[in-house]
């Protein structure tokens, strides 16, 4: 399954191999460099429908739970103050998503899309710790019941197009799709301190199935 969201990179990519293709048969003859050419036309093609798969995915039947909203690894736990959308101490799981990765996001919980905003910024290494703060990026606020979650896409070094089909006041659902980031990233997932997070440094994520944490409905929540 490949995603709609990159439909129009795929079809520009494509034909621009179709054009290096019909240029390798037309003004090469068999040899060395219309066998590279056409290497190169298989292997952009495969890496290219590779990194826009969209397979499909269970997300766990469990309630008070903060799913991954991308695959990849763990890079970094912390914990600190978060000021912009929770405002109470917090605790960060910032995932790294290869070129190899799948790139499609989906929400970590249900809720209220409370906060979305692009802010323009650097392309720095994804991995490093700062591009949280000045890379190019989306702010993506839920709120399900008076629990609170910010997480945020973030552009890398390669990855250079945010995509996020969402706005504020639209009702998101634990595990659907709602955008994706094209060629490498980072996305950084943002709860409330005391919510228990069940994963580790390094551990390997899967969007919309691996649980990041558990939390206990707030007493705000459970009058509703």
């Amino acid at each position: 399954m490949i995603t709609h969201y990159g439909i129009d990179v795929l079809i520009g990519v494509f034909l621009i191999l179709m054009v290096i293709l019909i240029g390798a048969f037309t003004f090469f003859e068999a040899g060395m460099v219309r066998y590279i050419l056409i290497a190169i036309v298989l292997v952009v093609g495969l890496l290219t429908l590779n990194f826009f798969r969209d397979p499909n995915r269970i997300t766990p039947n469990e309630p008070n739970i903060v799913v991954s909203p991308a695959d990849g690894k763990v890079v970094l736990i912390k914990r600190f103050t978060e000021n912009e959308f929770l405002h109470c101490d917090a605790v960060q799981v910032s995932i790294f998503m290869s070129p190899l990765d799948v790139h499609v996001n989906r929400f970590p919980i249900s809720g209220t899309v409370k906060l979305f905003k692009h802010i323009p910024g650097k392309f720095l290494v994804a991995f490093a710790d700062k591009s949280s703060e000045v890379n190019e990026r989306t702010h993506i606020g839920i709120e399900q019941n008076g629990f609170k979650v910010l997480f945020k896409q973030i552009a890398g070094t390669i990855a250079r197009r945010i995509v996020a089909d969402l706005q504020i006041g639209q009702h998101a659902v634990i595990g659907e799709r709602f955008g994706m980031i094209k060629f490498g990233s980072r996305v950084d997932v943002i709860m409330p301190a005391e919510t228990v997070v069940t994963v580790a440094l390094d551990d390997r994520v899967r969007a919309g199935e691996s649980i990041l944490g558990k939390f206990t409905p707030t007493a705000e929540g459970a009058h509703q």
